[in-house]
């Protein structure tokens, strides 16, 4: 048994009336949905045309959002539902990042993720879902997608239906008749900055936060990019089409403190990583260093913690990473390497003081430090809703972020180390250009990165990102490669401050491309 949808355009008319009972059923509060319409028009009058596009959780077999979920809130039922738990949520919104559908939303009353769950409570009660009793038009077809007998198996084999964004191979049950291209991929229909009812884009409760504080300029960029789509459609000939109705955006959701997080992360586990690298090659760390070096280390991994529970929508819950882990999600995997570090980092803190003879604790340590370093780049390539996150250079250039973060701040702490610090960033950094070059200017096959890599490079981010890779990679070179260890402060300071424009520009980016 595998339940799913099919939504008939041919007989749609944009009632709302599914919009409304979802929001009745399940008491969803003002300003989220777990289903709404889009109306999108293409052409000039007489020859236009307005369509409608329900949009909602599409229950994918392959569905990304319950890999990524640390604590498996959300879950795939044997029925092919995918519902949630509110109970283990812990308002992480990786969900959200990782649902190409745009589906997930953070309920602003508890605070939760919340979507449609194809109303299971009825259905394990003998009962359609809400949206397709009420749907005056029967624009909606549920049923059991297995049998060949039901209606909807009927139509997904004889009707030529159409799916949102089979490229991401999540296998989805929801279906549409007559589903043009317009309607359903986002970028053939780009935000606008303006549009009627356009107002509502605010959102409330988390939404109401992130969208309020960055949507006015965010907003701007993705217009830019939009009205550059427009032009390109006009000089072809073609007519762009534009939303007329949308849903409230959700802005941002992960803000500064994910790429603080990043950069504390890098340092912590970079500064480790370099003093026992240095140390095995043959350089003489003093205990006095080594024990700066723990404490370094701890410090911004306390700082990384206290980020990562910062971003939670409900940080009462932060141990149910630990506690209710997920397997699958490399939250959950890199929270236990961070756990694993801090222990070890404290063991080797405490044989510095009491001579416990644990020094061999340094070569799992330096193994927990690399995997620190990198385990982020798998997260986020799980988010399978951000184009540019999936990038096959994300590790090494999040280890070259350690490695360079790390060798500046033994520097500072150890300043005998200078001359492996200097060498150790000659190489580090021109390296870190390459991957970057190749990681952003290599054409890329995705519309959505492509968009992204174009607001970095050409857009309203531009200035930030050549000012990154200048400041904080190629002129720290330059410094390093004339002047050596005599200028090696200034240097160290621009490379820290090219890491964290890396970062934010990493984890940004890529979320201003709307989703739906």
């Amino acid at each position: 048994m595998r339940y799913g949808f099919v939504i008939d355009n041919r007989k749609c008319i944009g009632c709302h009336a599914c919009t409304v009972a979802c929001k009745s059923e399940h008491n969803v509060p003002l300003g989220v949905n777990r289903t709404h319409v889009k109306y999108v028009e293409k052409g000039v009058f007489p020859n236009s045309v307005r369509k409608f596009s329900v949009h909602r959780c599409n229950h994918c077999e392959d569905a990304p959002c319950t890999t990524i979920c640390p604590t498996s809130a959300l879950y795939s039922r044997a029925d092919g539902i995918v519902d949630f738990d509110n109970d283990r949520c812990i308002g992480c919104k990786s969900c959200m990042q990782a649902c190409p559908y745009d589906a997930l939303y953070i309920d602003p009353n508890t605070h939760t993720a919340a979507k449609c769950n194809y109303c299971a409570h009825r259905v394990d009660g003998g009962y359609e879902p809400a949206c397709v009793v009420v749907c005056p038009v029967e624009a909606i077809v549920s049923g059991d997608l297995d049998d060949p007998q039901s209606k909807i198996a009927t139509l997904v084999a004889t009707e030529p239906v159409t799916v949102r964004k089979p490229e991401k191979n999540t296998r989805p049950s929801l279906y549409y008749l007559e589903g043009d291209a317009f309607m359903l991929n986002t970028s053939e229909s780009p935000k606008q900055d303006g549009y009627a009812w356009s107002e509502q884009r605010g959102g409330v409760g988390h939404f109401a936060a992130s969208a309020g504080q960055n949507l006015k300029a965010d907003d701007r960029i993705i217009g830019m990019v939009a009205n550059e789509l427009n032009d390109k459609a006009q000089l072809n000939g073609d007519a762009q089409a534009q939303r007329v109705y949308d849903a409230p955006s959700k802005g941002v959701l992960w803000g500064w403190e994910v790429p603080a997080y990043l950069c504390t992360k890098a340092a912590a586990v970079g500064v480790f990583l370099m003093a026992y690298l240095f140390k095995a090659l043959g350089y003489a760390l003093s205990e006095s260093s080594e024990q700066k070096v723990l404490i370094t280390a701890l410090v911004f991994l306390t700082l990384t913690a206290a980020l990562l529970v910062k971003d939670l929508d409900r940080p009462d819950r932060f141990l149910y990473v630990l506690l209710r882990p997920n397997w699958d999600s490399w939250l959950v995997r890199g929270a236990y390497i961070i756990t694993g570090f801090g222990m070890i980092t404290t063991a080797l803190l405490a044989n510095s003081f009491l001579h416990l003879s644990l020094s061999w604790l340094a070569w799992p340590g330096m193994v927990l430090a690399v995997l620190g370093a990198v385990y982020t780049a798998f997260l986020l390539a799980q988010a399978k809703a951000r184009d540019l996150w999936q990038s096959p250079m994300a590790s090494l250039t999040m280890l070259l972020a350690a490695i360079s973060a790390g060798s500046v701040l033994l520097g500072l702490l150890d300043p005998g180390s200078a001359a492996w610090v200097v060498l150790t960033l000659k190489i580090a950094l021109p390296l870190n250009v390459g991957l970057v070059a190749l990681e952003i200017f290599t054409p890329h096959v995705s519309t959505d990165a492509k968009r992204a890599t174009h607001i970095m490079t050409h857009g309203a981010y531009a200035r930030t990102f050549y000012a990154g890779i200048l400041l904080g990679n190629l002129l720290p070179l330059v410094l390093l490669l004339a002047f050596g260890t005599s200028l090696m402060l200034p240097a160290g300071l621009l490379v820290l401050f090219g890491i964290g424009v890396a970062e934010f520009l990493r984890v940004h980016v890529p979320q201003l491309i709307p989703l739906s």
